[in-house]
């Protein structure tokens, strides 16, 4: 009998809106998988509601293995709630342009007064994480394309992506991390991002 197709939670990043997942979707269900696209406030709740939301998604949605793919914040929002909650199902996570190490952008726009850009998500996002999840194979895809308004705000050490730079996207524990020509937007939206992602839930690298 043929294996059903592994469910794919996907999570937007800062002010961003779920339609800008379907790309990535369409895109994830060519290669066998059921995406599922995850909603939720990246500036008037606080992240930690949308954690506790993400855990009962993935506890209803039995042992697993589930994947996720997270863009941005969404990648913060995803290994914290590993951290935090227990007995999650088994599965692979994917991050596109997430600052696991912490955004020198969100640091600025606090620095100018203009933290409620990054809404209440701002303290995650200046901090990052302080650890990675454990026994969870977790892939990072860095972007290079400097275009986003993180440059105005942030002072990039290095290769960025616009809004996140490469190091940024870096922290003890990753799987695999991968760079490719793409701005931070432009991520989701990168039919490269989306199969390197989908080679990833696979094989647990991204050139397996």
């Amino acid at each position: 009998m043929t294996e059903p197709p592994l469910p794919v939670l996907l999570l937007h990043g800062l002010m961003m809106r779920s339609p800008a997942l379907l790309p990535l979707a369409l895109r994830l269900r060519r290669r066998g998988f059921t995406p599922v696209i995850f909603s939720y406030s990246t500036l008037w709740r606080a992240p930690g509601l949308a954690m506790e939301r993400l855990a009962m998604r993935l506890y209803a949605m039995g042992e697993g293995p589930v994947h996720m793919v997270a863009h941005s914040l969404g990648g913060l929002i995803a290994a914290e709630t590993i951290n935090r909650y227990q007995n999650l199902p088994a599965g692979r996570l994917v991050c596109m342009g997430s600052p696991i190490a912490g955004s020198a952008a969100a640091r600025g726009l606090a620095e100018r007064r203009l933290g409620l850009v990054s809404g209440r998500s701002g303290a995650l996002l200046r901090g990052g994480l302080i650890e990675l999840p454990r026994k969870r194979e977790i892939g990072m895809i860095a972007g290079t394309r400097s275009l986003g308004l993180g440059r105005i705000f942030g002072h990039f050490d290095g290769i960025n992506d616009g809004t996140v730079a490469v190091w940024e996207t870096r922290l003890p524990g990753l799987a695999d991390h991968v760079v490719i020509p793409s701005s931070h937007t432009g991520l989701v939206f990168s039919g490269q991002a989306a199969d390197l992602a989908a080679t990833f839930l696979e094989y647990g690298r991204f050139r397996p």
